[in-house]
Formats: structure tokens, sequence, C-alpha cells
């Protein structure tokens, strides 16, 4: 991985994390001080709740990836020590789903006119799910790879037994 690659992707990734820890400081702000504009309903209530909660997930998967990337700049990413933060970002995406899910429901009551949108938004937290199912995929073939690996410098040993 390029160095370019690498400084943008951190960029990225720390511009994430600072919105995301703005958002949840907003949010809470506007819980605990009471200048609510929209006077407290509950629907919007428990929306700002979720929307503190649900940022913690993608704070853990912003983090995981980061130190995803610096083993991948290390050349140690084939390695058993990676599967945590895969894992970390598996957890983290099902956990987004859960809260989606979440969201659609609070969402739910007002939509009795018309249920599609509730039908919509249930699909999108499928398709979310479906993501962390297509990064469970990347991190079999990541313990493929990490097999191979050991496996080649195993058998790389042997042969310089023999010569």
């Amino acid at each position: 991985m390029g160095q370019l690659t690498v400084r943008a992707l951190r960029v990225v990734l720390a511009v994430v994390l600072a919105g995301t820890l703005f958002v949840q400081a907003s949010m809470a702000w506007v819980l605990v001080s009471g200048n609510d504009p929209e006077d407290g309903s509950l629907a919007l209530t428990a929306m700002r709740v979720i929307a503190i909660l649900g940022m913690v997930p993608v704070q853990v998967a912003l983090v995981c990836v980061w130190r995803l990337v610096a083993m991948v700049r290390r050349g140690t990413v084939f390695s058993d020590a990676a599967f945590r933060y895969v894992d970390g970002v598996i957890g983290s995406i099902v956990a987004v789903s859960l809260v989606w899910f979440a969201v659609t429901g609070v969402n739910a009551p007002g939509q009795r006119d018309d249920p599609g949108v509730t039908l919509i938004m249930g699909g999108i937290g499928v398709a979310i799910l479906g993501v962390a199912l297509i990064v469970l995929v990347l991190r079999m073939l990541l313990a493929q790879a990490v097999a191979r690996d050991v496996e080649a410098t195993r058998m790389q040993a042997e042969l310089n037994e023999v010569i």
C-alpha cells in the first residue's frame, strides 16, 4: 500500500472519527441542556439516543480499520493478530444494522399511511447485514492466506534444513 494511500485513508478515518464525536457531543448536549427545538418529543428523543449509541460501533470500526492499515503498512496483516480487528469490523457492522433496525422501529409508527418506507428501511438493515457477511467471507480468505503463509514458512524451513 502506497504512502499517499495510507495518509489519505488516515485523514479520512480521522475526519470521520471527529465527525462522529461531534455528532455524539451535539446530541448529548441537546438532551442534557434542555435546548430541544422540537420540544423533546418522545420519538425524537429516542432518535437522539439511538444516534449517540449508533456512533459507537462506527468508531470501533474506524479504529479497527486504522489498526489494519498499520498492519498492512508493516507487512504483518497476514497474521493471527489481524483477526481481532477484522472481527471488530464485523461486529461493528452487525451493531450498526441493529441500530438501523431500532431506527426503523422508532420511525414505523409515523409511517402508518405509507408502510413502504418502513419496508425500505428494513431492507436497508438487511443490506447492512449483507455487508457484514461479505466482510466475514473476506475474513475467511484472510484465514486461508494466513494458513498458507504459515505452511510456506514451514516448508521453507524444511527446505533450508535439507540444503
